[in-house]
């Protein structure tokens, strides 16, 4: 009966892209709540509000990272036992009362403590994101998922510097952390309207569904993994250690480029907010290359194994641009330097984020996207928390440099250790 309701029901072509796109509008608005607490700490430190200093913010920052250090895995594993439905569900319900929440902040502790909350909630988008992609996508379209899911990172960081501090200096910085957090709410509605997997979407066509299940083994064939075997498999620590290495790239700009704008290159609040969109908008347009790439050089006749490494190894040569943002002699300079930065990074993060799905069935995908995201945390709360000590005692150009040498070390211990991309068999 149900399989019959399901097919009266008017189908959608293309469908999967739909529901990408709603993943990638809640990156979008996961990155609009995270970057309102760097765009809005210039503000938060001056004497006459919460007057915190740089080191302070570097523990707020760590506190945060801790916390998506520690839902990542807790995630996954959530995703996967519960479906991206309900995963989705209590990750935004989590991150925009934390959000929101940011308002009440009277000094350094509830402003970590809420940090703390906000961080975790924020954490599940990127395994179920994956998990996601891994349901709704054959191999050959996985990076171009992804790549779009992760535009929504990049174009989060786009849209908030205007946003945020147009708000603020209208409507102060308490209120502008209650409309940020809000939007989520919003987003919730659509979600729980819209969105199943594609055996149960009401609205799919038996076409994209075939589409979608293609090359996929049988379903008896996926077996439960357990975490103690998945962390006994090279190739997940592959995937952890490639981004604990080159993730505290992103993070470093996330968190730190207004303060970086403002302290060392002087630019005004203001300024900030005309300014800082930009190398995010070159992130955006470097995850949907990095992801058409991929797929393209598939279509092409390369296996997924040497297409994902080809477009990995381009990005991994552009992120060292960050050397020259160091010595840049303008605040414009530096901005472009950091804009090739980004780009590369997710190009190269697109198509990384893929290799939980090349690697292993749908049951495990969330899971080892966690312990990716655990990595990635991990490094970037050492790169954080090292910034705050660095910029305190010299300056930003030690960290710039610093850096600037994380994306080749990592592409090398991912190949190493990854070897050829294909479905891992699991004794």
């Amino acid at each position: 009966m149900s399989v019959e309701v399901q097919r009266a029901t008017p189908t959608r072509a293309n469908l999967r892209w739909w529901m990408i796109g709603l993943v990638a509008l809640a990156t979008t608005i996961n990155y609009v709540d995270r970057q309102s607490i760097s765009l809005l700490f210039p503000v938060l430190s001056k004497p006459s509000e919460l007057n915190l200093s740089a080191l302070q913010y570097s523990r707020v920052a760590t506190v945060l990272l801790l916390a998506y250090m520690i839902s990542q895995s807790v995630s996954g594993k959530f995703y996967d036992r519960y479906g991206t439905r309900i995963g989705f569900t209590v990750s935004i319900v989590i991150w925009s009362i934390a959000a929101m929440g940011h308002s009440l902040i009277v000094g350094f502790y509830s402003f970590a403590a809420l940090s703390f909350v906000l961080g975790f909630g924020e954490a599940g988008n990127w395994p179920g994101a994956a998990k996601m992609v891994a349901e709704w996508f054959p191999a050959r379209e996985r990076a171009l998922g992804m790549a779009i899911f992760n535009s929504g990172a990049a174009l989060g960081s786009v849209i908030a510097p205007p946003l945020i501090i147009g708000l603020q200096l209208f409507v102060g910085w308490r209120v502008t952390f209650l409309i940020a957090g809000s939007l989520g709410f919003v987003w919730l509605v659509i979600w729980l309207l819209t969105f199943w997997t594609p055996e149960k979407h009401p609205r799919i066509s038996p076409e994209e569904l075939a589409l979608i299940q293609e090359g996929r083994p049988a379903k008896s064939a996926a077996a439960t993994i357990s975490v103690g075997q998945l962390l006994r498999i090279r190739q997940v620590w592959a995937i952890i250690l490639a981004r604990l290495i080159v993730d505290p790239i992103w993070w470093l700009f996330v968190l730190w480029l207004p303060e970086y704008l403002n302290k060392a290159r002087g630019l005004s609040v203001k300024q900030i907010g005309m300014f800082a969109w930009a190398p995010y908008l070159a992130a955006s347009a470097g995850s949907l290359f990095g992801g058409w790439l991929a797929g393209r050089l598939i279509r092409g006749g390369l296996d997924v194994s040497r297409a994902r490494k080809t477009v990995i190894a381009i990005a991994a040569c552009l992120m060292p641009a960050g050397l020259l943002a160091a010595r840049a002699e303008s605040a414009i300079a530096a901005l472009g330097y950091i804009g090739v930065v980004l780009f590369g990074f997710q190009m190269w993060i697109s198509n990384v984020q893929t290799l939980p799905s090349d690697f292993f069935a749908n049951k495990t995908v969330g899971s080892v996207a966690g312990f990716g995201g655990t990595g990635a945390a991990i490094g970037s709360m050492t790169l954080t928390l090292a910034t705050g000590w660095i910029v305190t005692r010299f300056s930003y150009a030690p960290v710039l440099m610093i850096a600037g040498v994380l994306a080749p070390v990592g592409t090398v211990v991912l190949f190493l250790l990854a070897g050829k991309i294909q479905r891992v068999e699991v004794q």
